[in-house]
């Protein structure tokens, strides 16, 4: 009984922490599913816990590798990309114009994410969308900070060059 009120505790402490990672992680806001079962294995394994870690890191570590099971058939990103397609006639119908460059930077940006190596992914999510810091990263992934750090640094460089690639390409067309 003493695992579930921790867990309790840890749920109101960090769901809205384990939530947003998981928004960002999948692409879409549809992520009760996850958050419960990231939950529920946190019941399972919490006898493993050793403080090692914050319950946060531990916690968005397990999200994250349910969120990689939950969706091993189907790639997050490629239903990110369907998600985009989807809501985009949406905002149209809409008729505001903010919303529609607003929506097109958000497409830009998740494509931009989406064209990444997974690694640079990863690090992305994890220390620029969720704002670990480098050891929390590392937990998460299994690396060093200075392997996040290295790994983040390349990653920020490599999207902003996606970016600007993009806003070119735009401009071409546009």
């Amino acid at each position: 009984m003493e695992r579930i009120h921790q867990i309790e505790k840890w749920f109101i402490d960090y769901e809205k922490d384990v939530t947003n990672y998981l928004v960002y992680y999948t692409g879409t806001t549809d992520v009760e599913d996850i958050v419960q079962e990231t939950f529920l294995r946190a019941i399972r394994a919490l006898n493993r816990f050793k403080n090692e870690s914050s319950p946060k890191t531990w916690l968005i570590s397990i999200a994250r590798n349910t969120a990689i099971d939950f969706y091993r058939k189907k790639s997050v990103w490629n239903r990110l990309k369907q998600l985009i397609d989807v809501e985009s006639p949406k905002l149209q119908e809409q008729g505001t114009e903010e919303k529609i460059v607003k929506k097109m930077e958000y497409t830009h940006l998740y494509e931009a994410i989406n064209a990444l190596k997974p690694n640079y992914r990863d690090v992305i999510l994890l220390r620029g969308i969720s704002e670990l810091s480098s050891q929390e990263a590392g937990q998460v992934l299994g690396w060093s900070e200075n392997k996040v750090n290295v790994t983040f640094y390349r990653a920020v460089k490599k999207l902003n060059e996606r970016l600007k690639e993009g806003e070119q390409f735009e401009s071409i067309i546009g």
